[in-house]
């Protein structure tokens, strides 16, 4: 049993905030086998702060940016899914699914390249089933123009012309924008660059983001170019940004209520 098994077991299944427990010791296992950077648990823990003030659902919002994503993917003609250690460290599996049923391969592109992270998350993703997997050859990779990170060294990305890239920084989205490629951003945190640059921002946690984009594509794919079409044009993500703000307030309101409840005690 390994050190991750063991931690999920110490915590009963019944206890309120079991889910959010389970993957924070995935994220710390991951930072273990150098799959994660160990900047990666303070962004992780970031994301949780933003999604308890989005109740820890996948709100109807967030449904319809998923749905517009997975029809913009199957509509690209070159599209990437670029993977970090955290995401590899969280949804491995599911991450290995979506990339043969869209189909978009996997890129991975790190912010921190310590030594041996770019191999241990390739193995990740490969035991998870992922068979297509670039960013790993550096004889591959060009540079992107108008980035300085470590970001900037990329394979496939180069040439695509939609990118998917969870849990990640502005500067490449910005970047990424600049040279004409549209992004799918999952981010909790609606006031990100990433959020405001991304051409379709899913606000929402990526451990419910990917599954809910498998069950989507099997659902689009029956659908016509015409009507998938349709489903990336009537959506507007400025639109969609500013509710989901609106909906942040209002649930803050809520919770405010409650805690005076509590606090008449």
């Amino acid at each position: 049993m390994t050190s991750n098994e063991n931690q999920d077991h110490s915590v009963p299944k019944t206890h309120p905030r079991y889910e959010s427990l389970k993957y924070r010791h995935k994220i710390i296992e991951g930072m273990k086998n150098l799959v994660v950077a160990e900047a990666g648990l303070i962004a992780h823990g970031r994301g949780e702060c933003f999604d308890y003030i989005l109740g820890e659902k996948t709100t109807l919002l967030a449904k319809k940016a998923i749905r517009t994503a997975v029809a913009a993917l199957l509509l690209a003609e070159k599209p990437v899914i670029s993977v970090n250690g955290n995401v590899a460290a969280l949804v491995p599996e599911e991450l290995a699914t979506l990339s043969k049923i869209i189909p978009a391969p996997l890129e991975i592109n790190l912010f921190y390249p310590k030594e041996g992270r770019i191999e241990a998350i390739k193995n990740v993703l490969q035991k998870a089933g992922a068979t297509i997997i670039h960013g790993i050859d550096t004889h591959k990779m060009i540079e992107l123009e108008g980035l300085k990170s470590n970001r900037r060294k990329v394979e496939l990305i180069a040439d695509a012309d939609i990118v998917m890239v969870p849990l990640e920084d502005g500067d490449r989205t910005e970047a990424l924008k600049k040279l004409n490629k549209k992004i799918i951003a999952v981010d909790l945190n609606p006031l990100s660059r990433t959020a405001l640059w991304a051409d379709i921002t899913i606000v929402d946690n990526i451990v419910r983001v990917v599954p809910e984009m498998i069950k989507l594509t099997q659902e689009l794919k029956k659908l016509n170019n015409t009507q998938i079409k349709e489903i990336v044009q009537n959506f507007n993500n400025k639109l969609n940004i500013q509710k989901t703000l609106d909906l942040i307030i209002k649930y803050l309101e809520i919770q405010k209520k409650k805690a005076f409840e509590i606090l008449k005690f």
